[in-house]
């Protein structure tokens, strides 16, 4: 690298790497296996695992030696060969990146191998951590990153052990923190934990493991009021499941870099992965990551002082806010799905919509770059609609693509023109479409924007300043009744509405036990109306791609097996109906249901009609 690495900090954001042990795992070494000792039996393997990182973007290549101490190996017979593997894997790792990265010597507590650490002296556990770091030294290390310490104390001895082997070598300490969501943090609190590593003399201060990537970001949070050194964040990959015998980590690369975008946001100035984490998540991060510089987090930038007074506009009944507004909750409402087009001819979509308007459709929402393809702007498409049919019309509006300048000056201009439905989406991910390599910006996610629009029709900025008269905006969420993990899903729905969701659109349902299910889990906060989505599939092509392929749509395997026994297209178009139609029949009469938001297949909008046969 062309400068110092705390030189290179102080300057700009640096992006770590990821998992080694869930790489070495994923290539199909057991963990009856000591992992450090593939330094000396495997060292092309490391090397390869290096290389991935460092193609993915890593500029801090942590050795695989996160266990490589005295006690560790002793367990497999290794203990002769400490500083060995450990110098092997500083020089393996140095080899990868011919200059291009930084090497970071890894060193984990003794603790967590060694059950008998509690009754070793201090200076006993102090030399375990100097003899492993001493090989990390000879092999060339650049720094030294002390991880996953749940205990200060022991902490603070291996700190101490580094400095007493190299005095003038960077040295990363990270402590590991319980975090248990609403409740906060347990035992170790992060300003304290920032507070006592400053105190040390630690080069960089932070946190990693925890049980993903929120916990880390809650923690970076509250140590950057009091760091005096520059931050460190590697999060988990969330928390693994069991699937087919196997431990996997379900979060997508798409999640852990909007969150590597936060962290840095929030003051992180190092940042990477931990366990779980891979090399296509490190990539993402990069993408994610390139434009960024550490700062103070956004909510520090956006708060006004306490001398100041915030003068909040009571905001318009939602009812008499739009056409939509007024009838929400009022009736069974229909609204219909239809995309913009990839070019400038708009006919065939105002086509689509006039139709729908002439069939009693109540509302017409419009797509806002569908798996994250190029496509007229939905207000654009809104415009058009309204000017040549008067038809109301819910455009989807999602974090993906727009900062927050951006965003305020879009919703504004919005209200302006009579545009007063938003559906806030998150956005699928760049790497779906057509131009895999564009920028997600993600300044906010979903409940970050429906707070800051809720602001807006308080007549206050994303800033929380007076813009002088309040929008009008109703407000609209999405949700997924079929996530993977509903409690979450619930969670986030829940963090909407309380931060001014004012309906719901749901993901496309299937069945109707899984749709009451969820409305069960919500139904102590859910009193905002809930839009069915509902997606009539065309054949079991068009089914296992959504599966497949689409985020958030999940096909149930026994609607697959009926499509699989049909012996023609037309059949399988046919169950399609069925199940969509007795899907919306039972999800009609549910509480809390006060609607349909229909996907059209294909754009095939007589379907809407089939569809809707049976609730009228």
């Amino acid at each position: 690298m062309d400068k110092p690495f705390l030189e290179k900090l102080s300057e700009e954001g640096v992006l770590g790497d990821g998992a080694m042990g869930t790489e070495i795992y994923g290539r199909g070494i057991f963990l009856n296996r000591n992992y450090d000792e593939l330094n000396l039996s495997s060292p092309t393997l490391i090397r390869d695992i290096h290389l991935d990182y460092l193609n993915a973007g890593a500029q801090v290549l942590e050795t695989n030696t996160f266990t490589a101490n005295r006690p560790a190996l002793a367990a497999f017979g290794f203990e002769n060969k400490v500083k060995e593997i450990n110098r092997a894997g500083a020089k393996i790792a140095k080899d990868a990146a011919k200059g291009q990265a930084y090497i970071a010597g890894a060193v984990g507590p003794v603790s967590w191998t060694f059950k008998q650490a509690s009754v070793l002296g201090d200076n006993d556990i102090k030399a375990i951590f100097a003899e492993q770091i001493q090989g990390l030294v000879e092999g060339g290390v650049d720094l030294i990153i002390l991880e996953t310490f749940l205990n200060l104390d022991e902490l603070k001895l291996a700190y101490e052990a580094a400095r007493s082997v190299k005095k003038n070598l960077p040295i990363v300490t990270q402590v590991t923190l319980k975090y248990e969501g609403e409740e906060g943090f347990k035992g170790i609190q992060p300003a304290e934990a920032c507070r006592l590593m400053c105190g040390w003399g630690a080069d960089v201060v932070g946190v990693n493991c925890c049980t993903g990537p929120v916990g880390v970001l809650e923690a970076i949070k509250l140590m950057t009021p009091v760091a005096t050194k520059p931050l460190s964040a590697f999060p988990n990959a969330g928390l693994p499941q069991v699937k087919q015998n196997r431990l996997l980590y379900l979060a997508t690369p798409e999640y852990m870099a909007e969150f590597a975008r936060r962290l840095v946001q929030a003051g992180a100035h190092l940042v990477g992965g931990c366990c779980g984490t891979t090399p296509e998540m490190i990539k993402e991060m990069k993408r994610y990551l390139k434009t960024l510089r550490p700062t103070k987090r956004i909510e520090s930038i956006i708060t006004l002082t306490p001398t100041e007074e915030i003068k909040k506009i009571t905001p318009m009944p939602v009812e008499k806010r739009s056409a939509f507004g007024a009838i929400l909750g009022k009736k069974f409402a229909v609204s219909v799905e239809i995309d913009p087009p990839k070019g400038l001819d708009a006919s065939r979509a105002i086509e689509g919509a006039k139709f729908l308007k002439e069939h009693g459709v109540d509302v017409i929402n419009i797509a806002d770059g569908p798996r994250a393809m190029a496509r007229m702007s939905p207000i654009a498409m809104s415009v058009l609609i309204k000017q040549q049919l008067g038809m109301e019309t819910v455009i989807h509006y999602c974090c993906r693509d727009r900062n927050l300048l951006g965003m305020q000056m879009d919703l504004i201009g919005a209200n302006a023109v009579g545009l007063k439905n938003i559906l806030v989406i998150t956005g699928d991910p760049p790497k779906m479409g057509e131009y895999p390599d564009a920028t997600a910006v993600f300044d906010v996610d979903a409940i970050g924007l429906i707070h800051f629009i809720n602001n807006l029709n308080h007549g206050l900025d994303f800033a929380n300043r007076p813009i002088g008269e309040a929008t009008s905006l109703v407000i609209g969420c999405g949700c997924n009744p079929g996530a993977i993990d509903m409690d979450i899903e619930v969670e986030r729905l829940r963090k909407k509405i309380e931060a001014g969701a004012e309906f719901i659109f749901s993901q496309p349902v299937y069945e109707s036990k899984l749709l009451d299910k969820f409305l069960a889990k919500s139904r102590s906060f859910l009193k905002i109306p809930f839009f069915v989505g509902i997606l009539p599939l065309a054949s079991l092509k068009n089914a296992e791609f959504l599966h497949n392929e689409v985020p958030g749509m999940q096909v149930p395997n026994s609607v697959m097996d009926q499509l699989k026994k049909a012996a023609t297209k037309e059949a399988q178009r046919e169950i399609g109906l069925k199940v969509a139609q007795e899907a919306l029949k039972e999800a009609h009469d549910m509480t809390g249901v006060k609607g349909v938001y229909i996907f059209p297949p294909f754009g095939k909008y007589e379907a809407v009609l089939e569809l809707l046969k049976v609730i009228q």
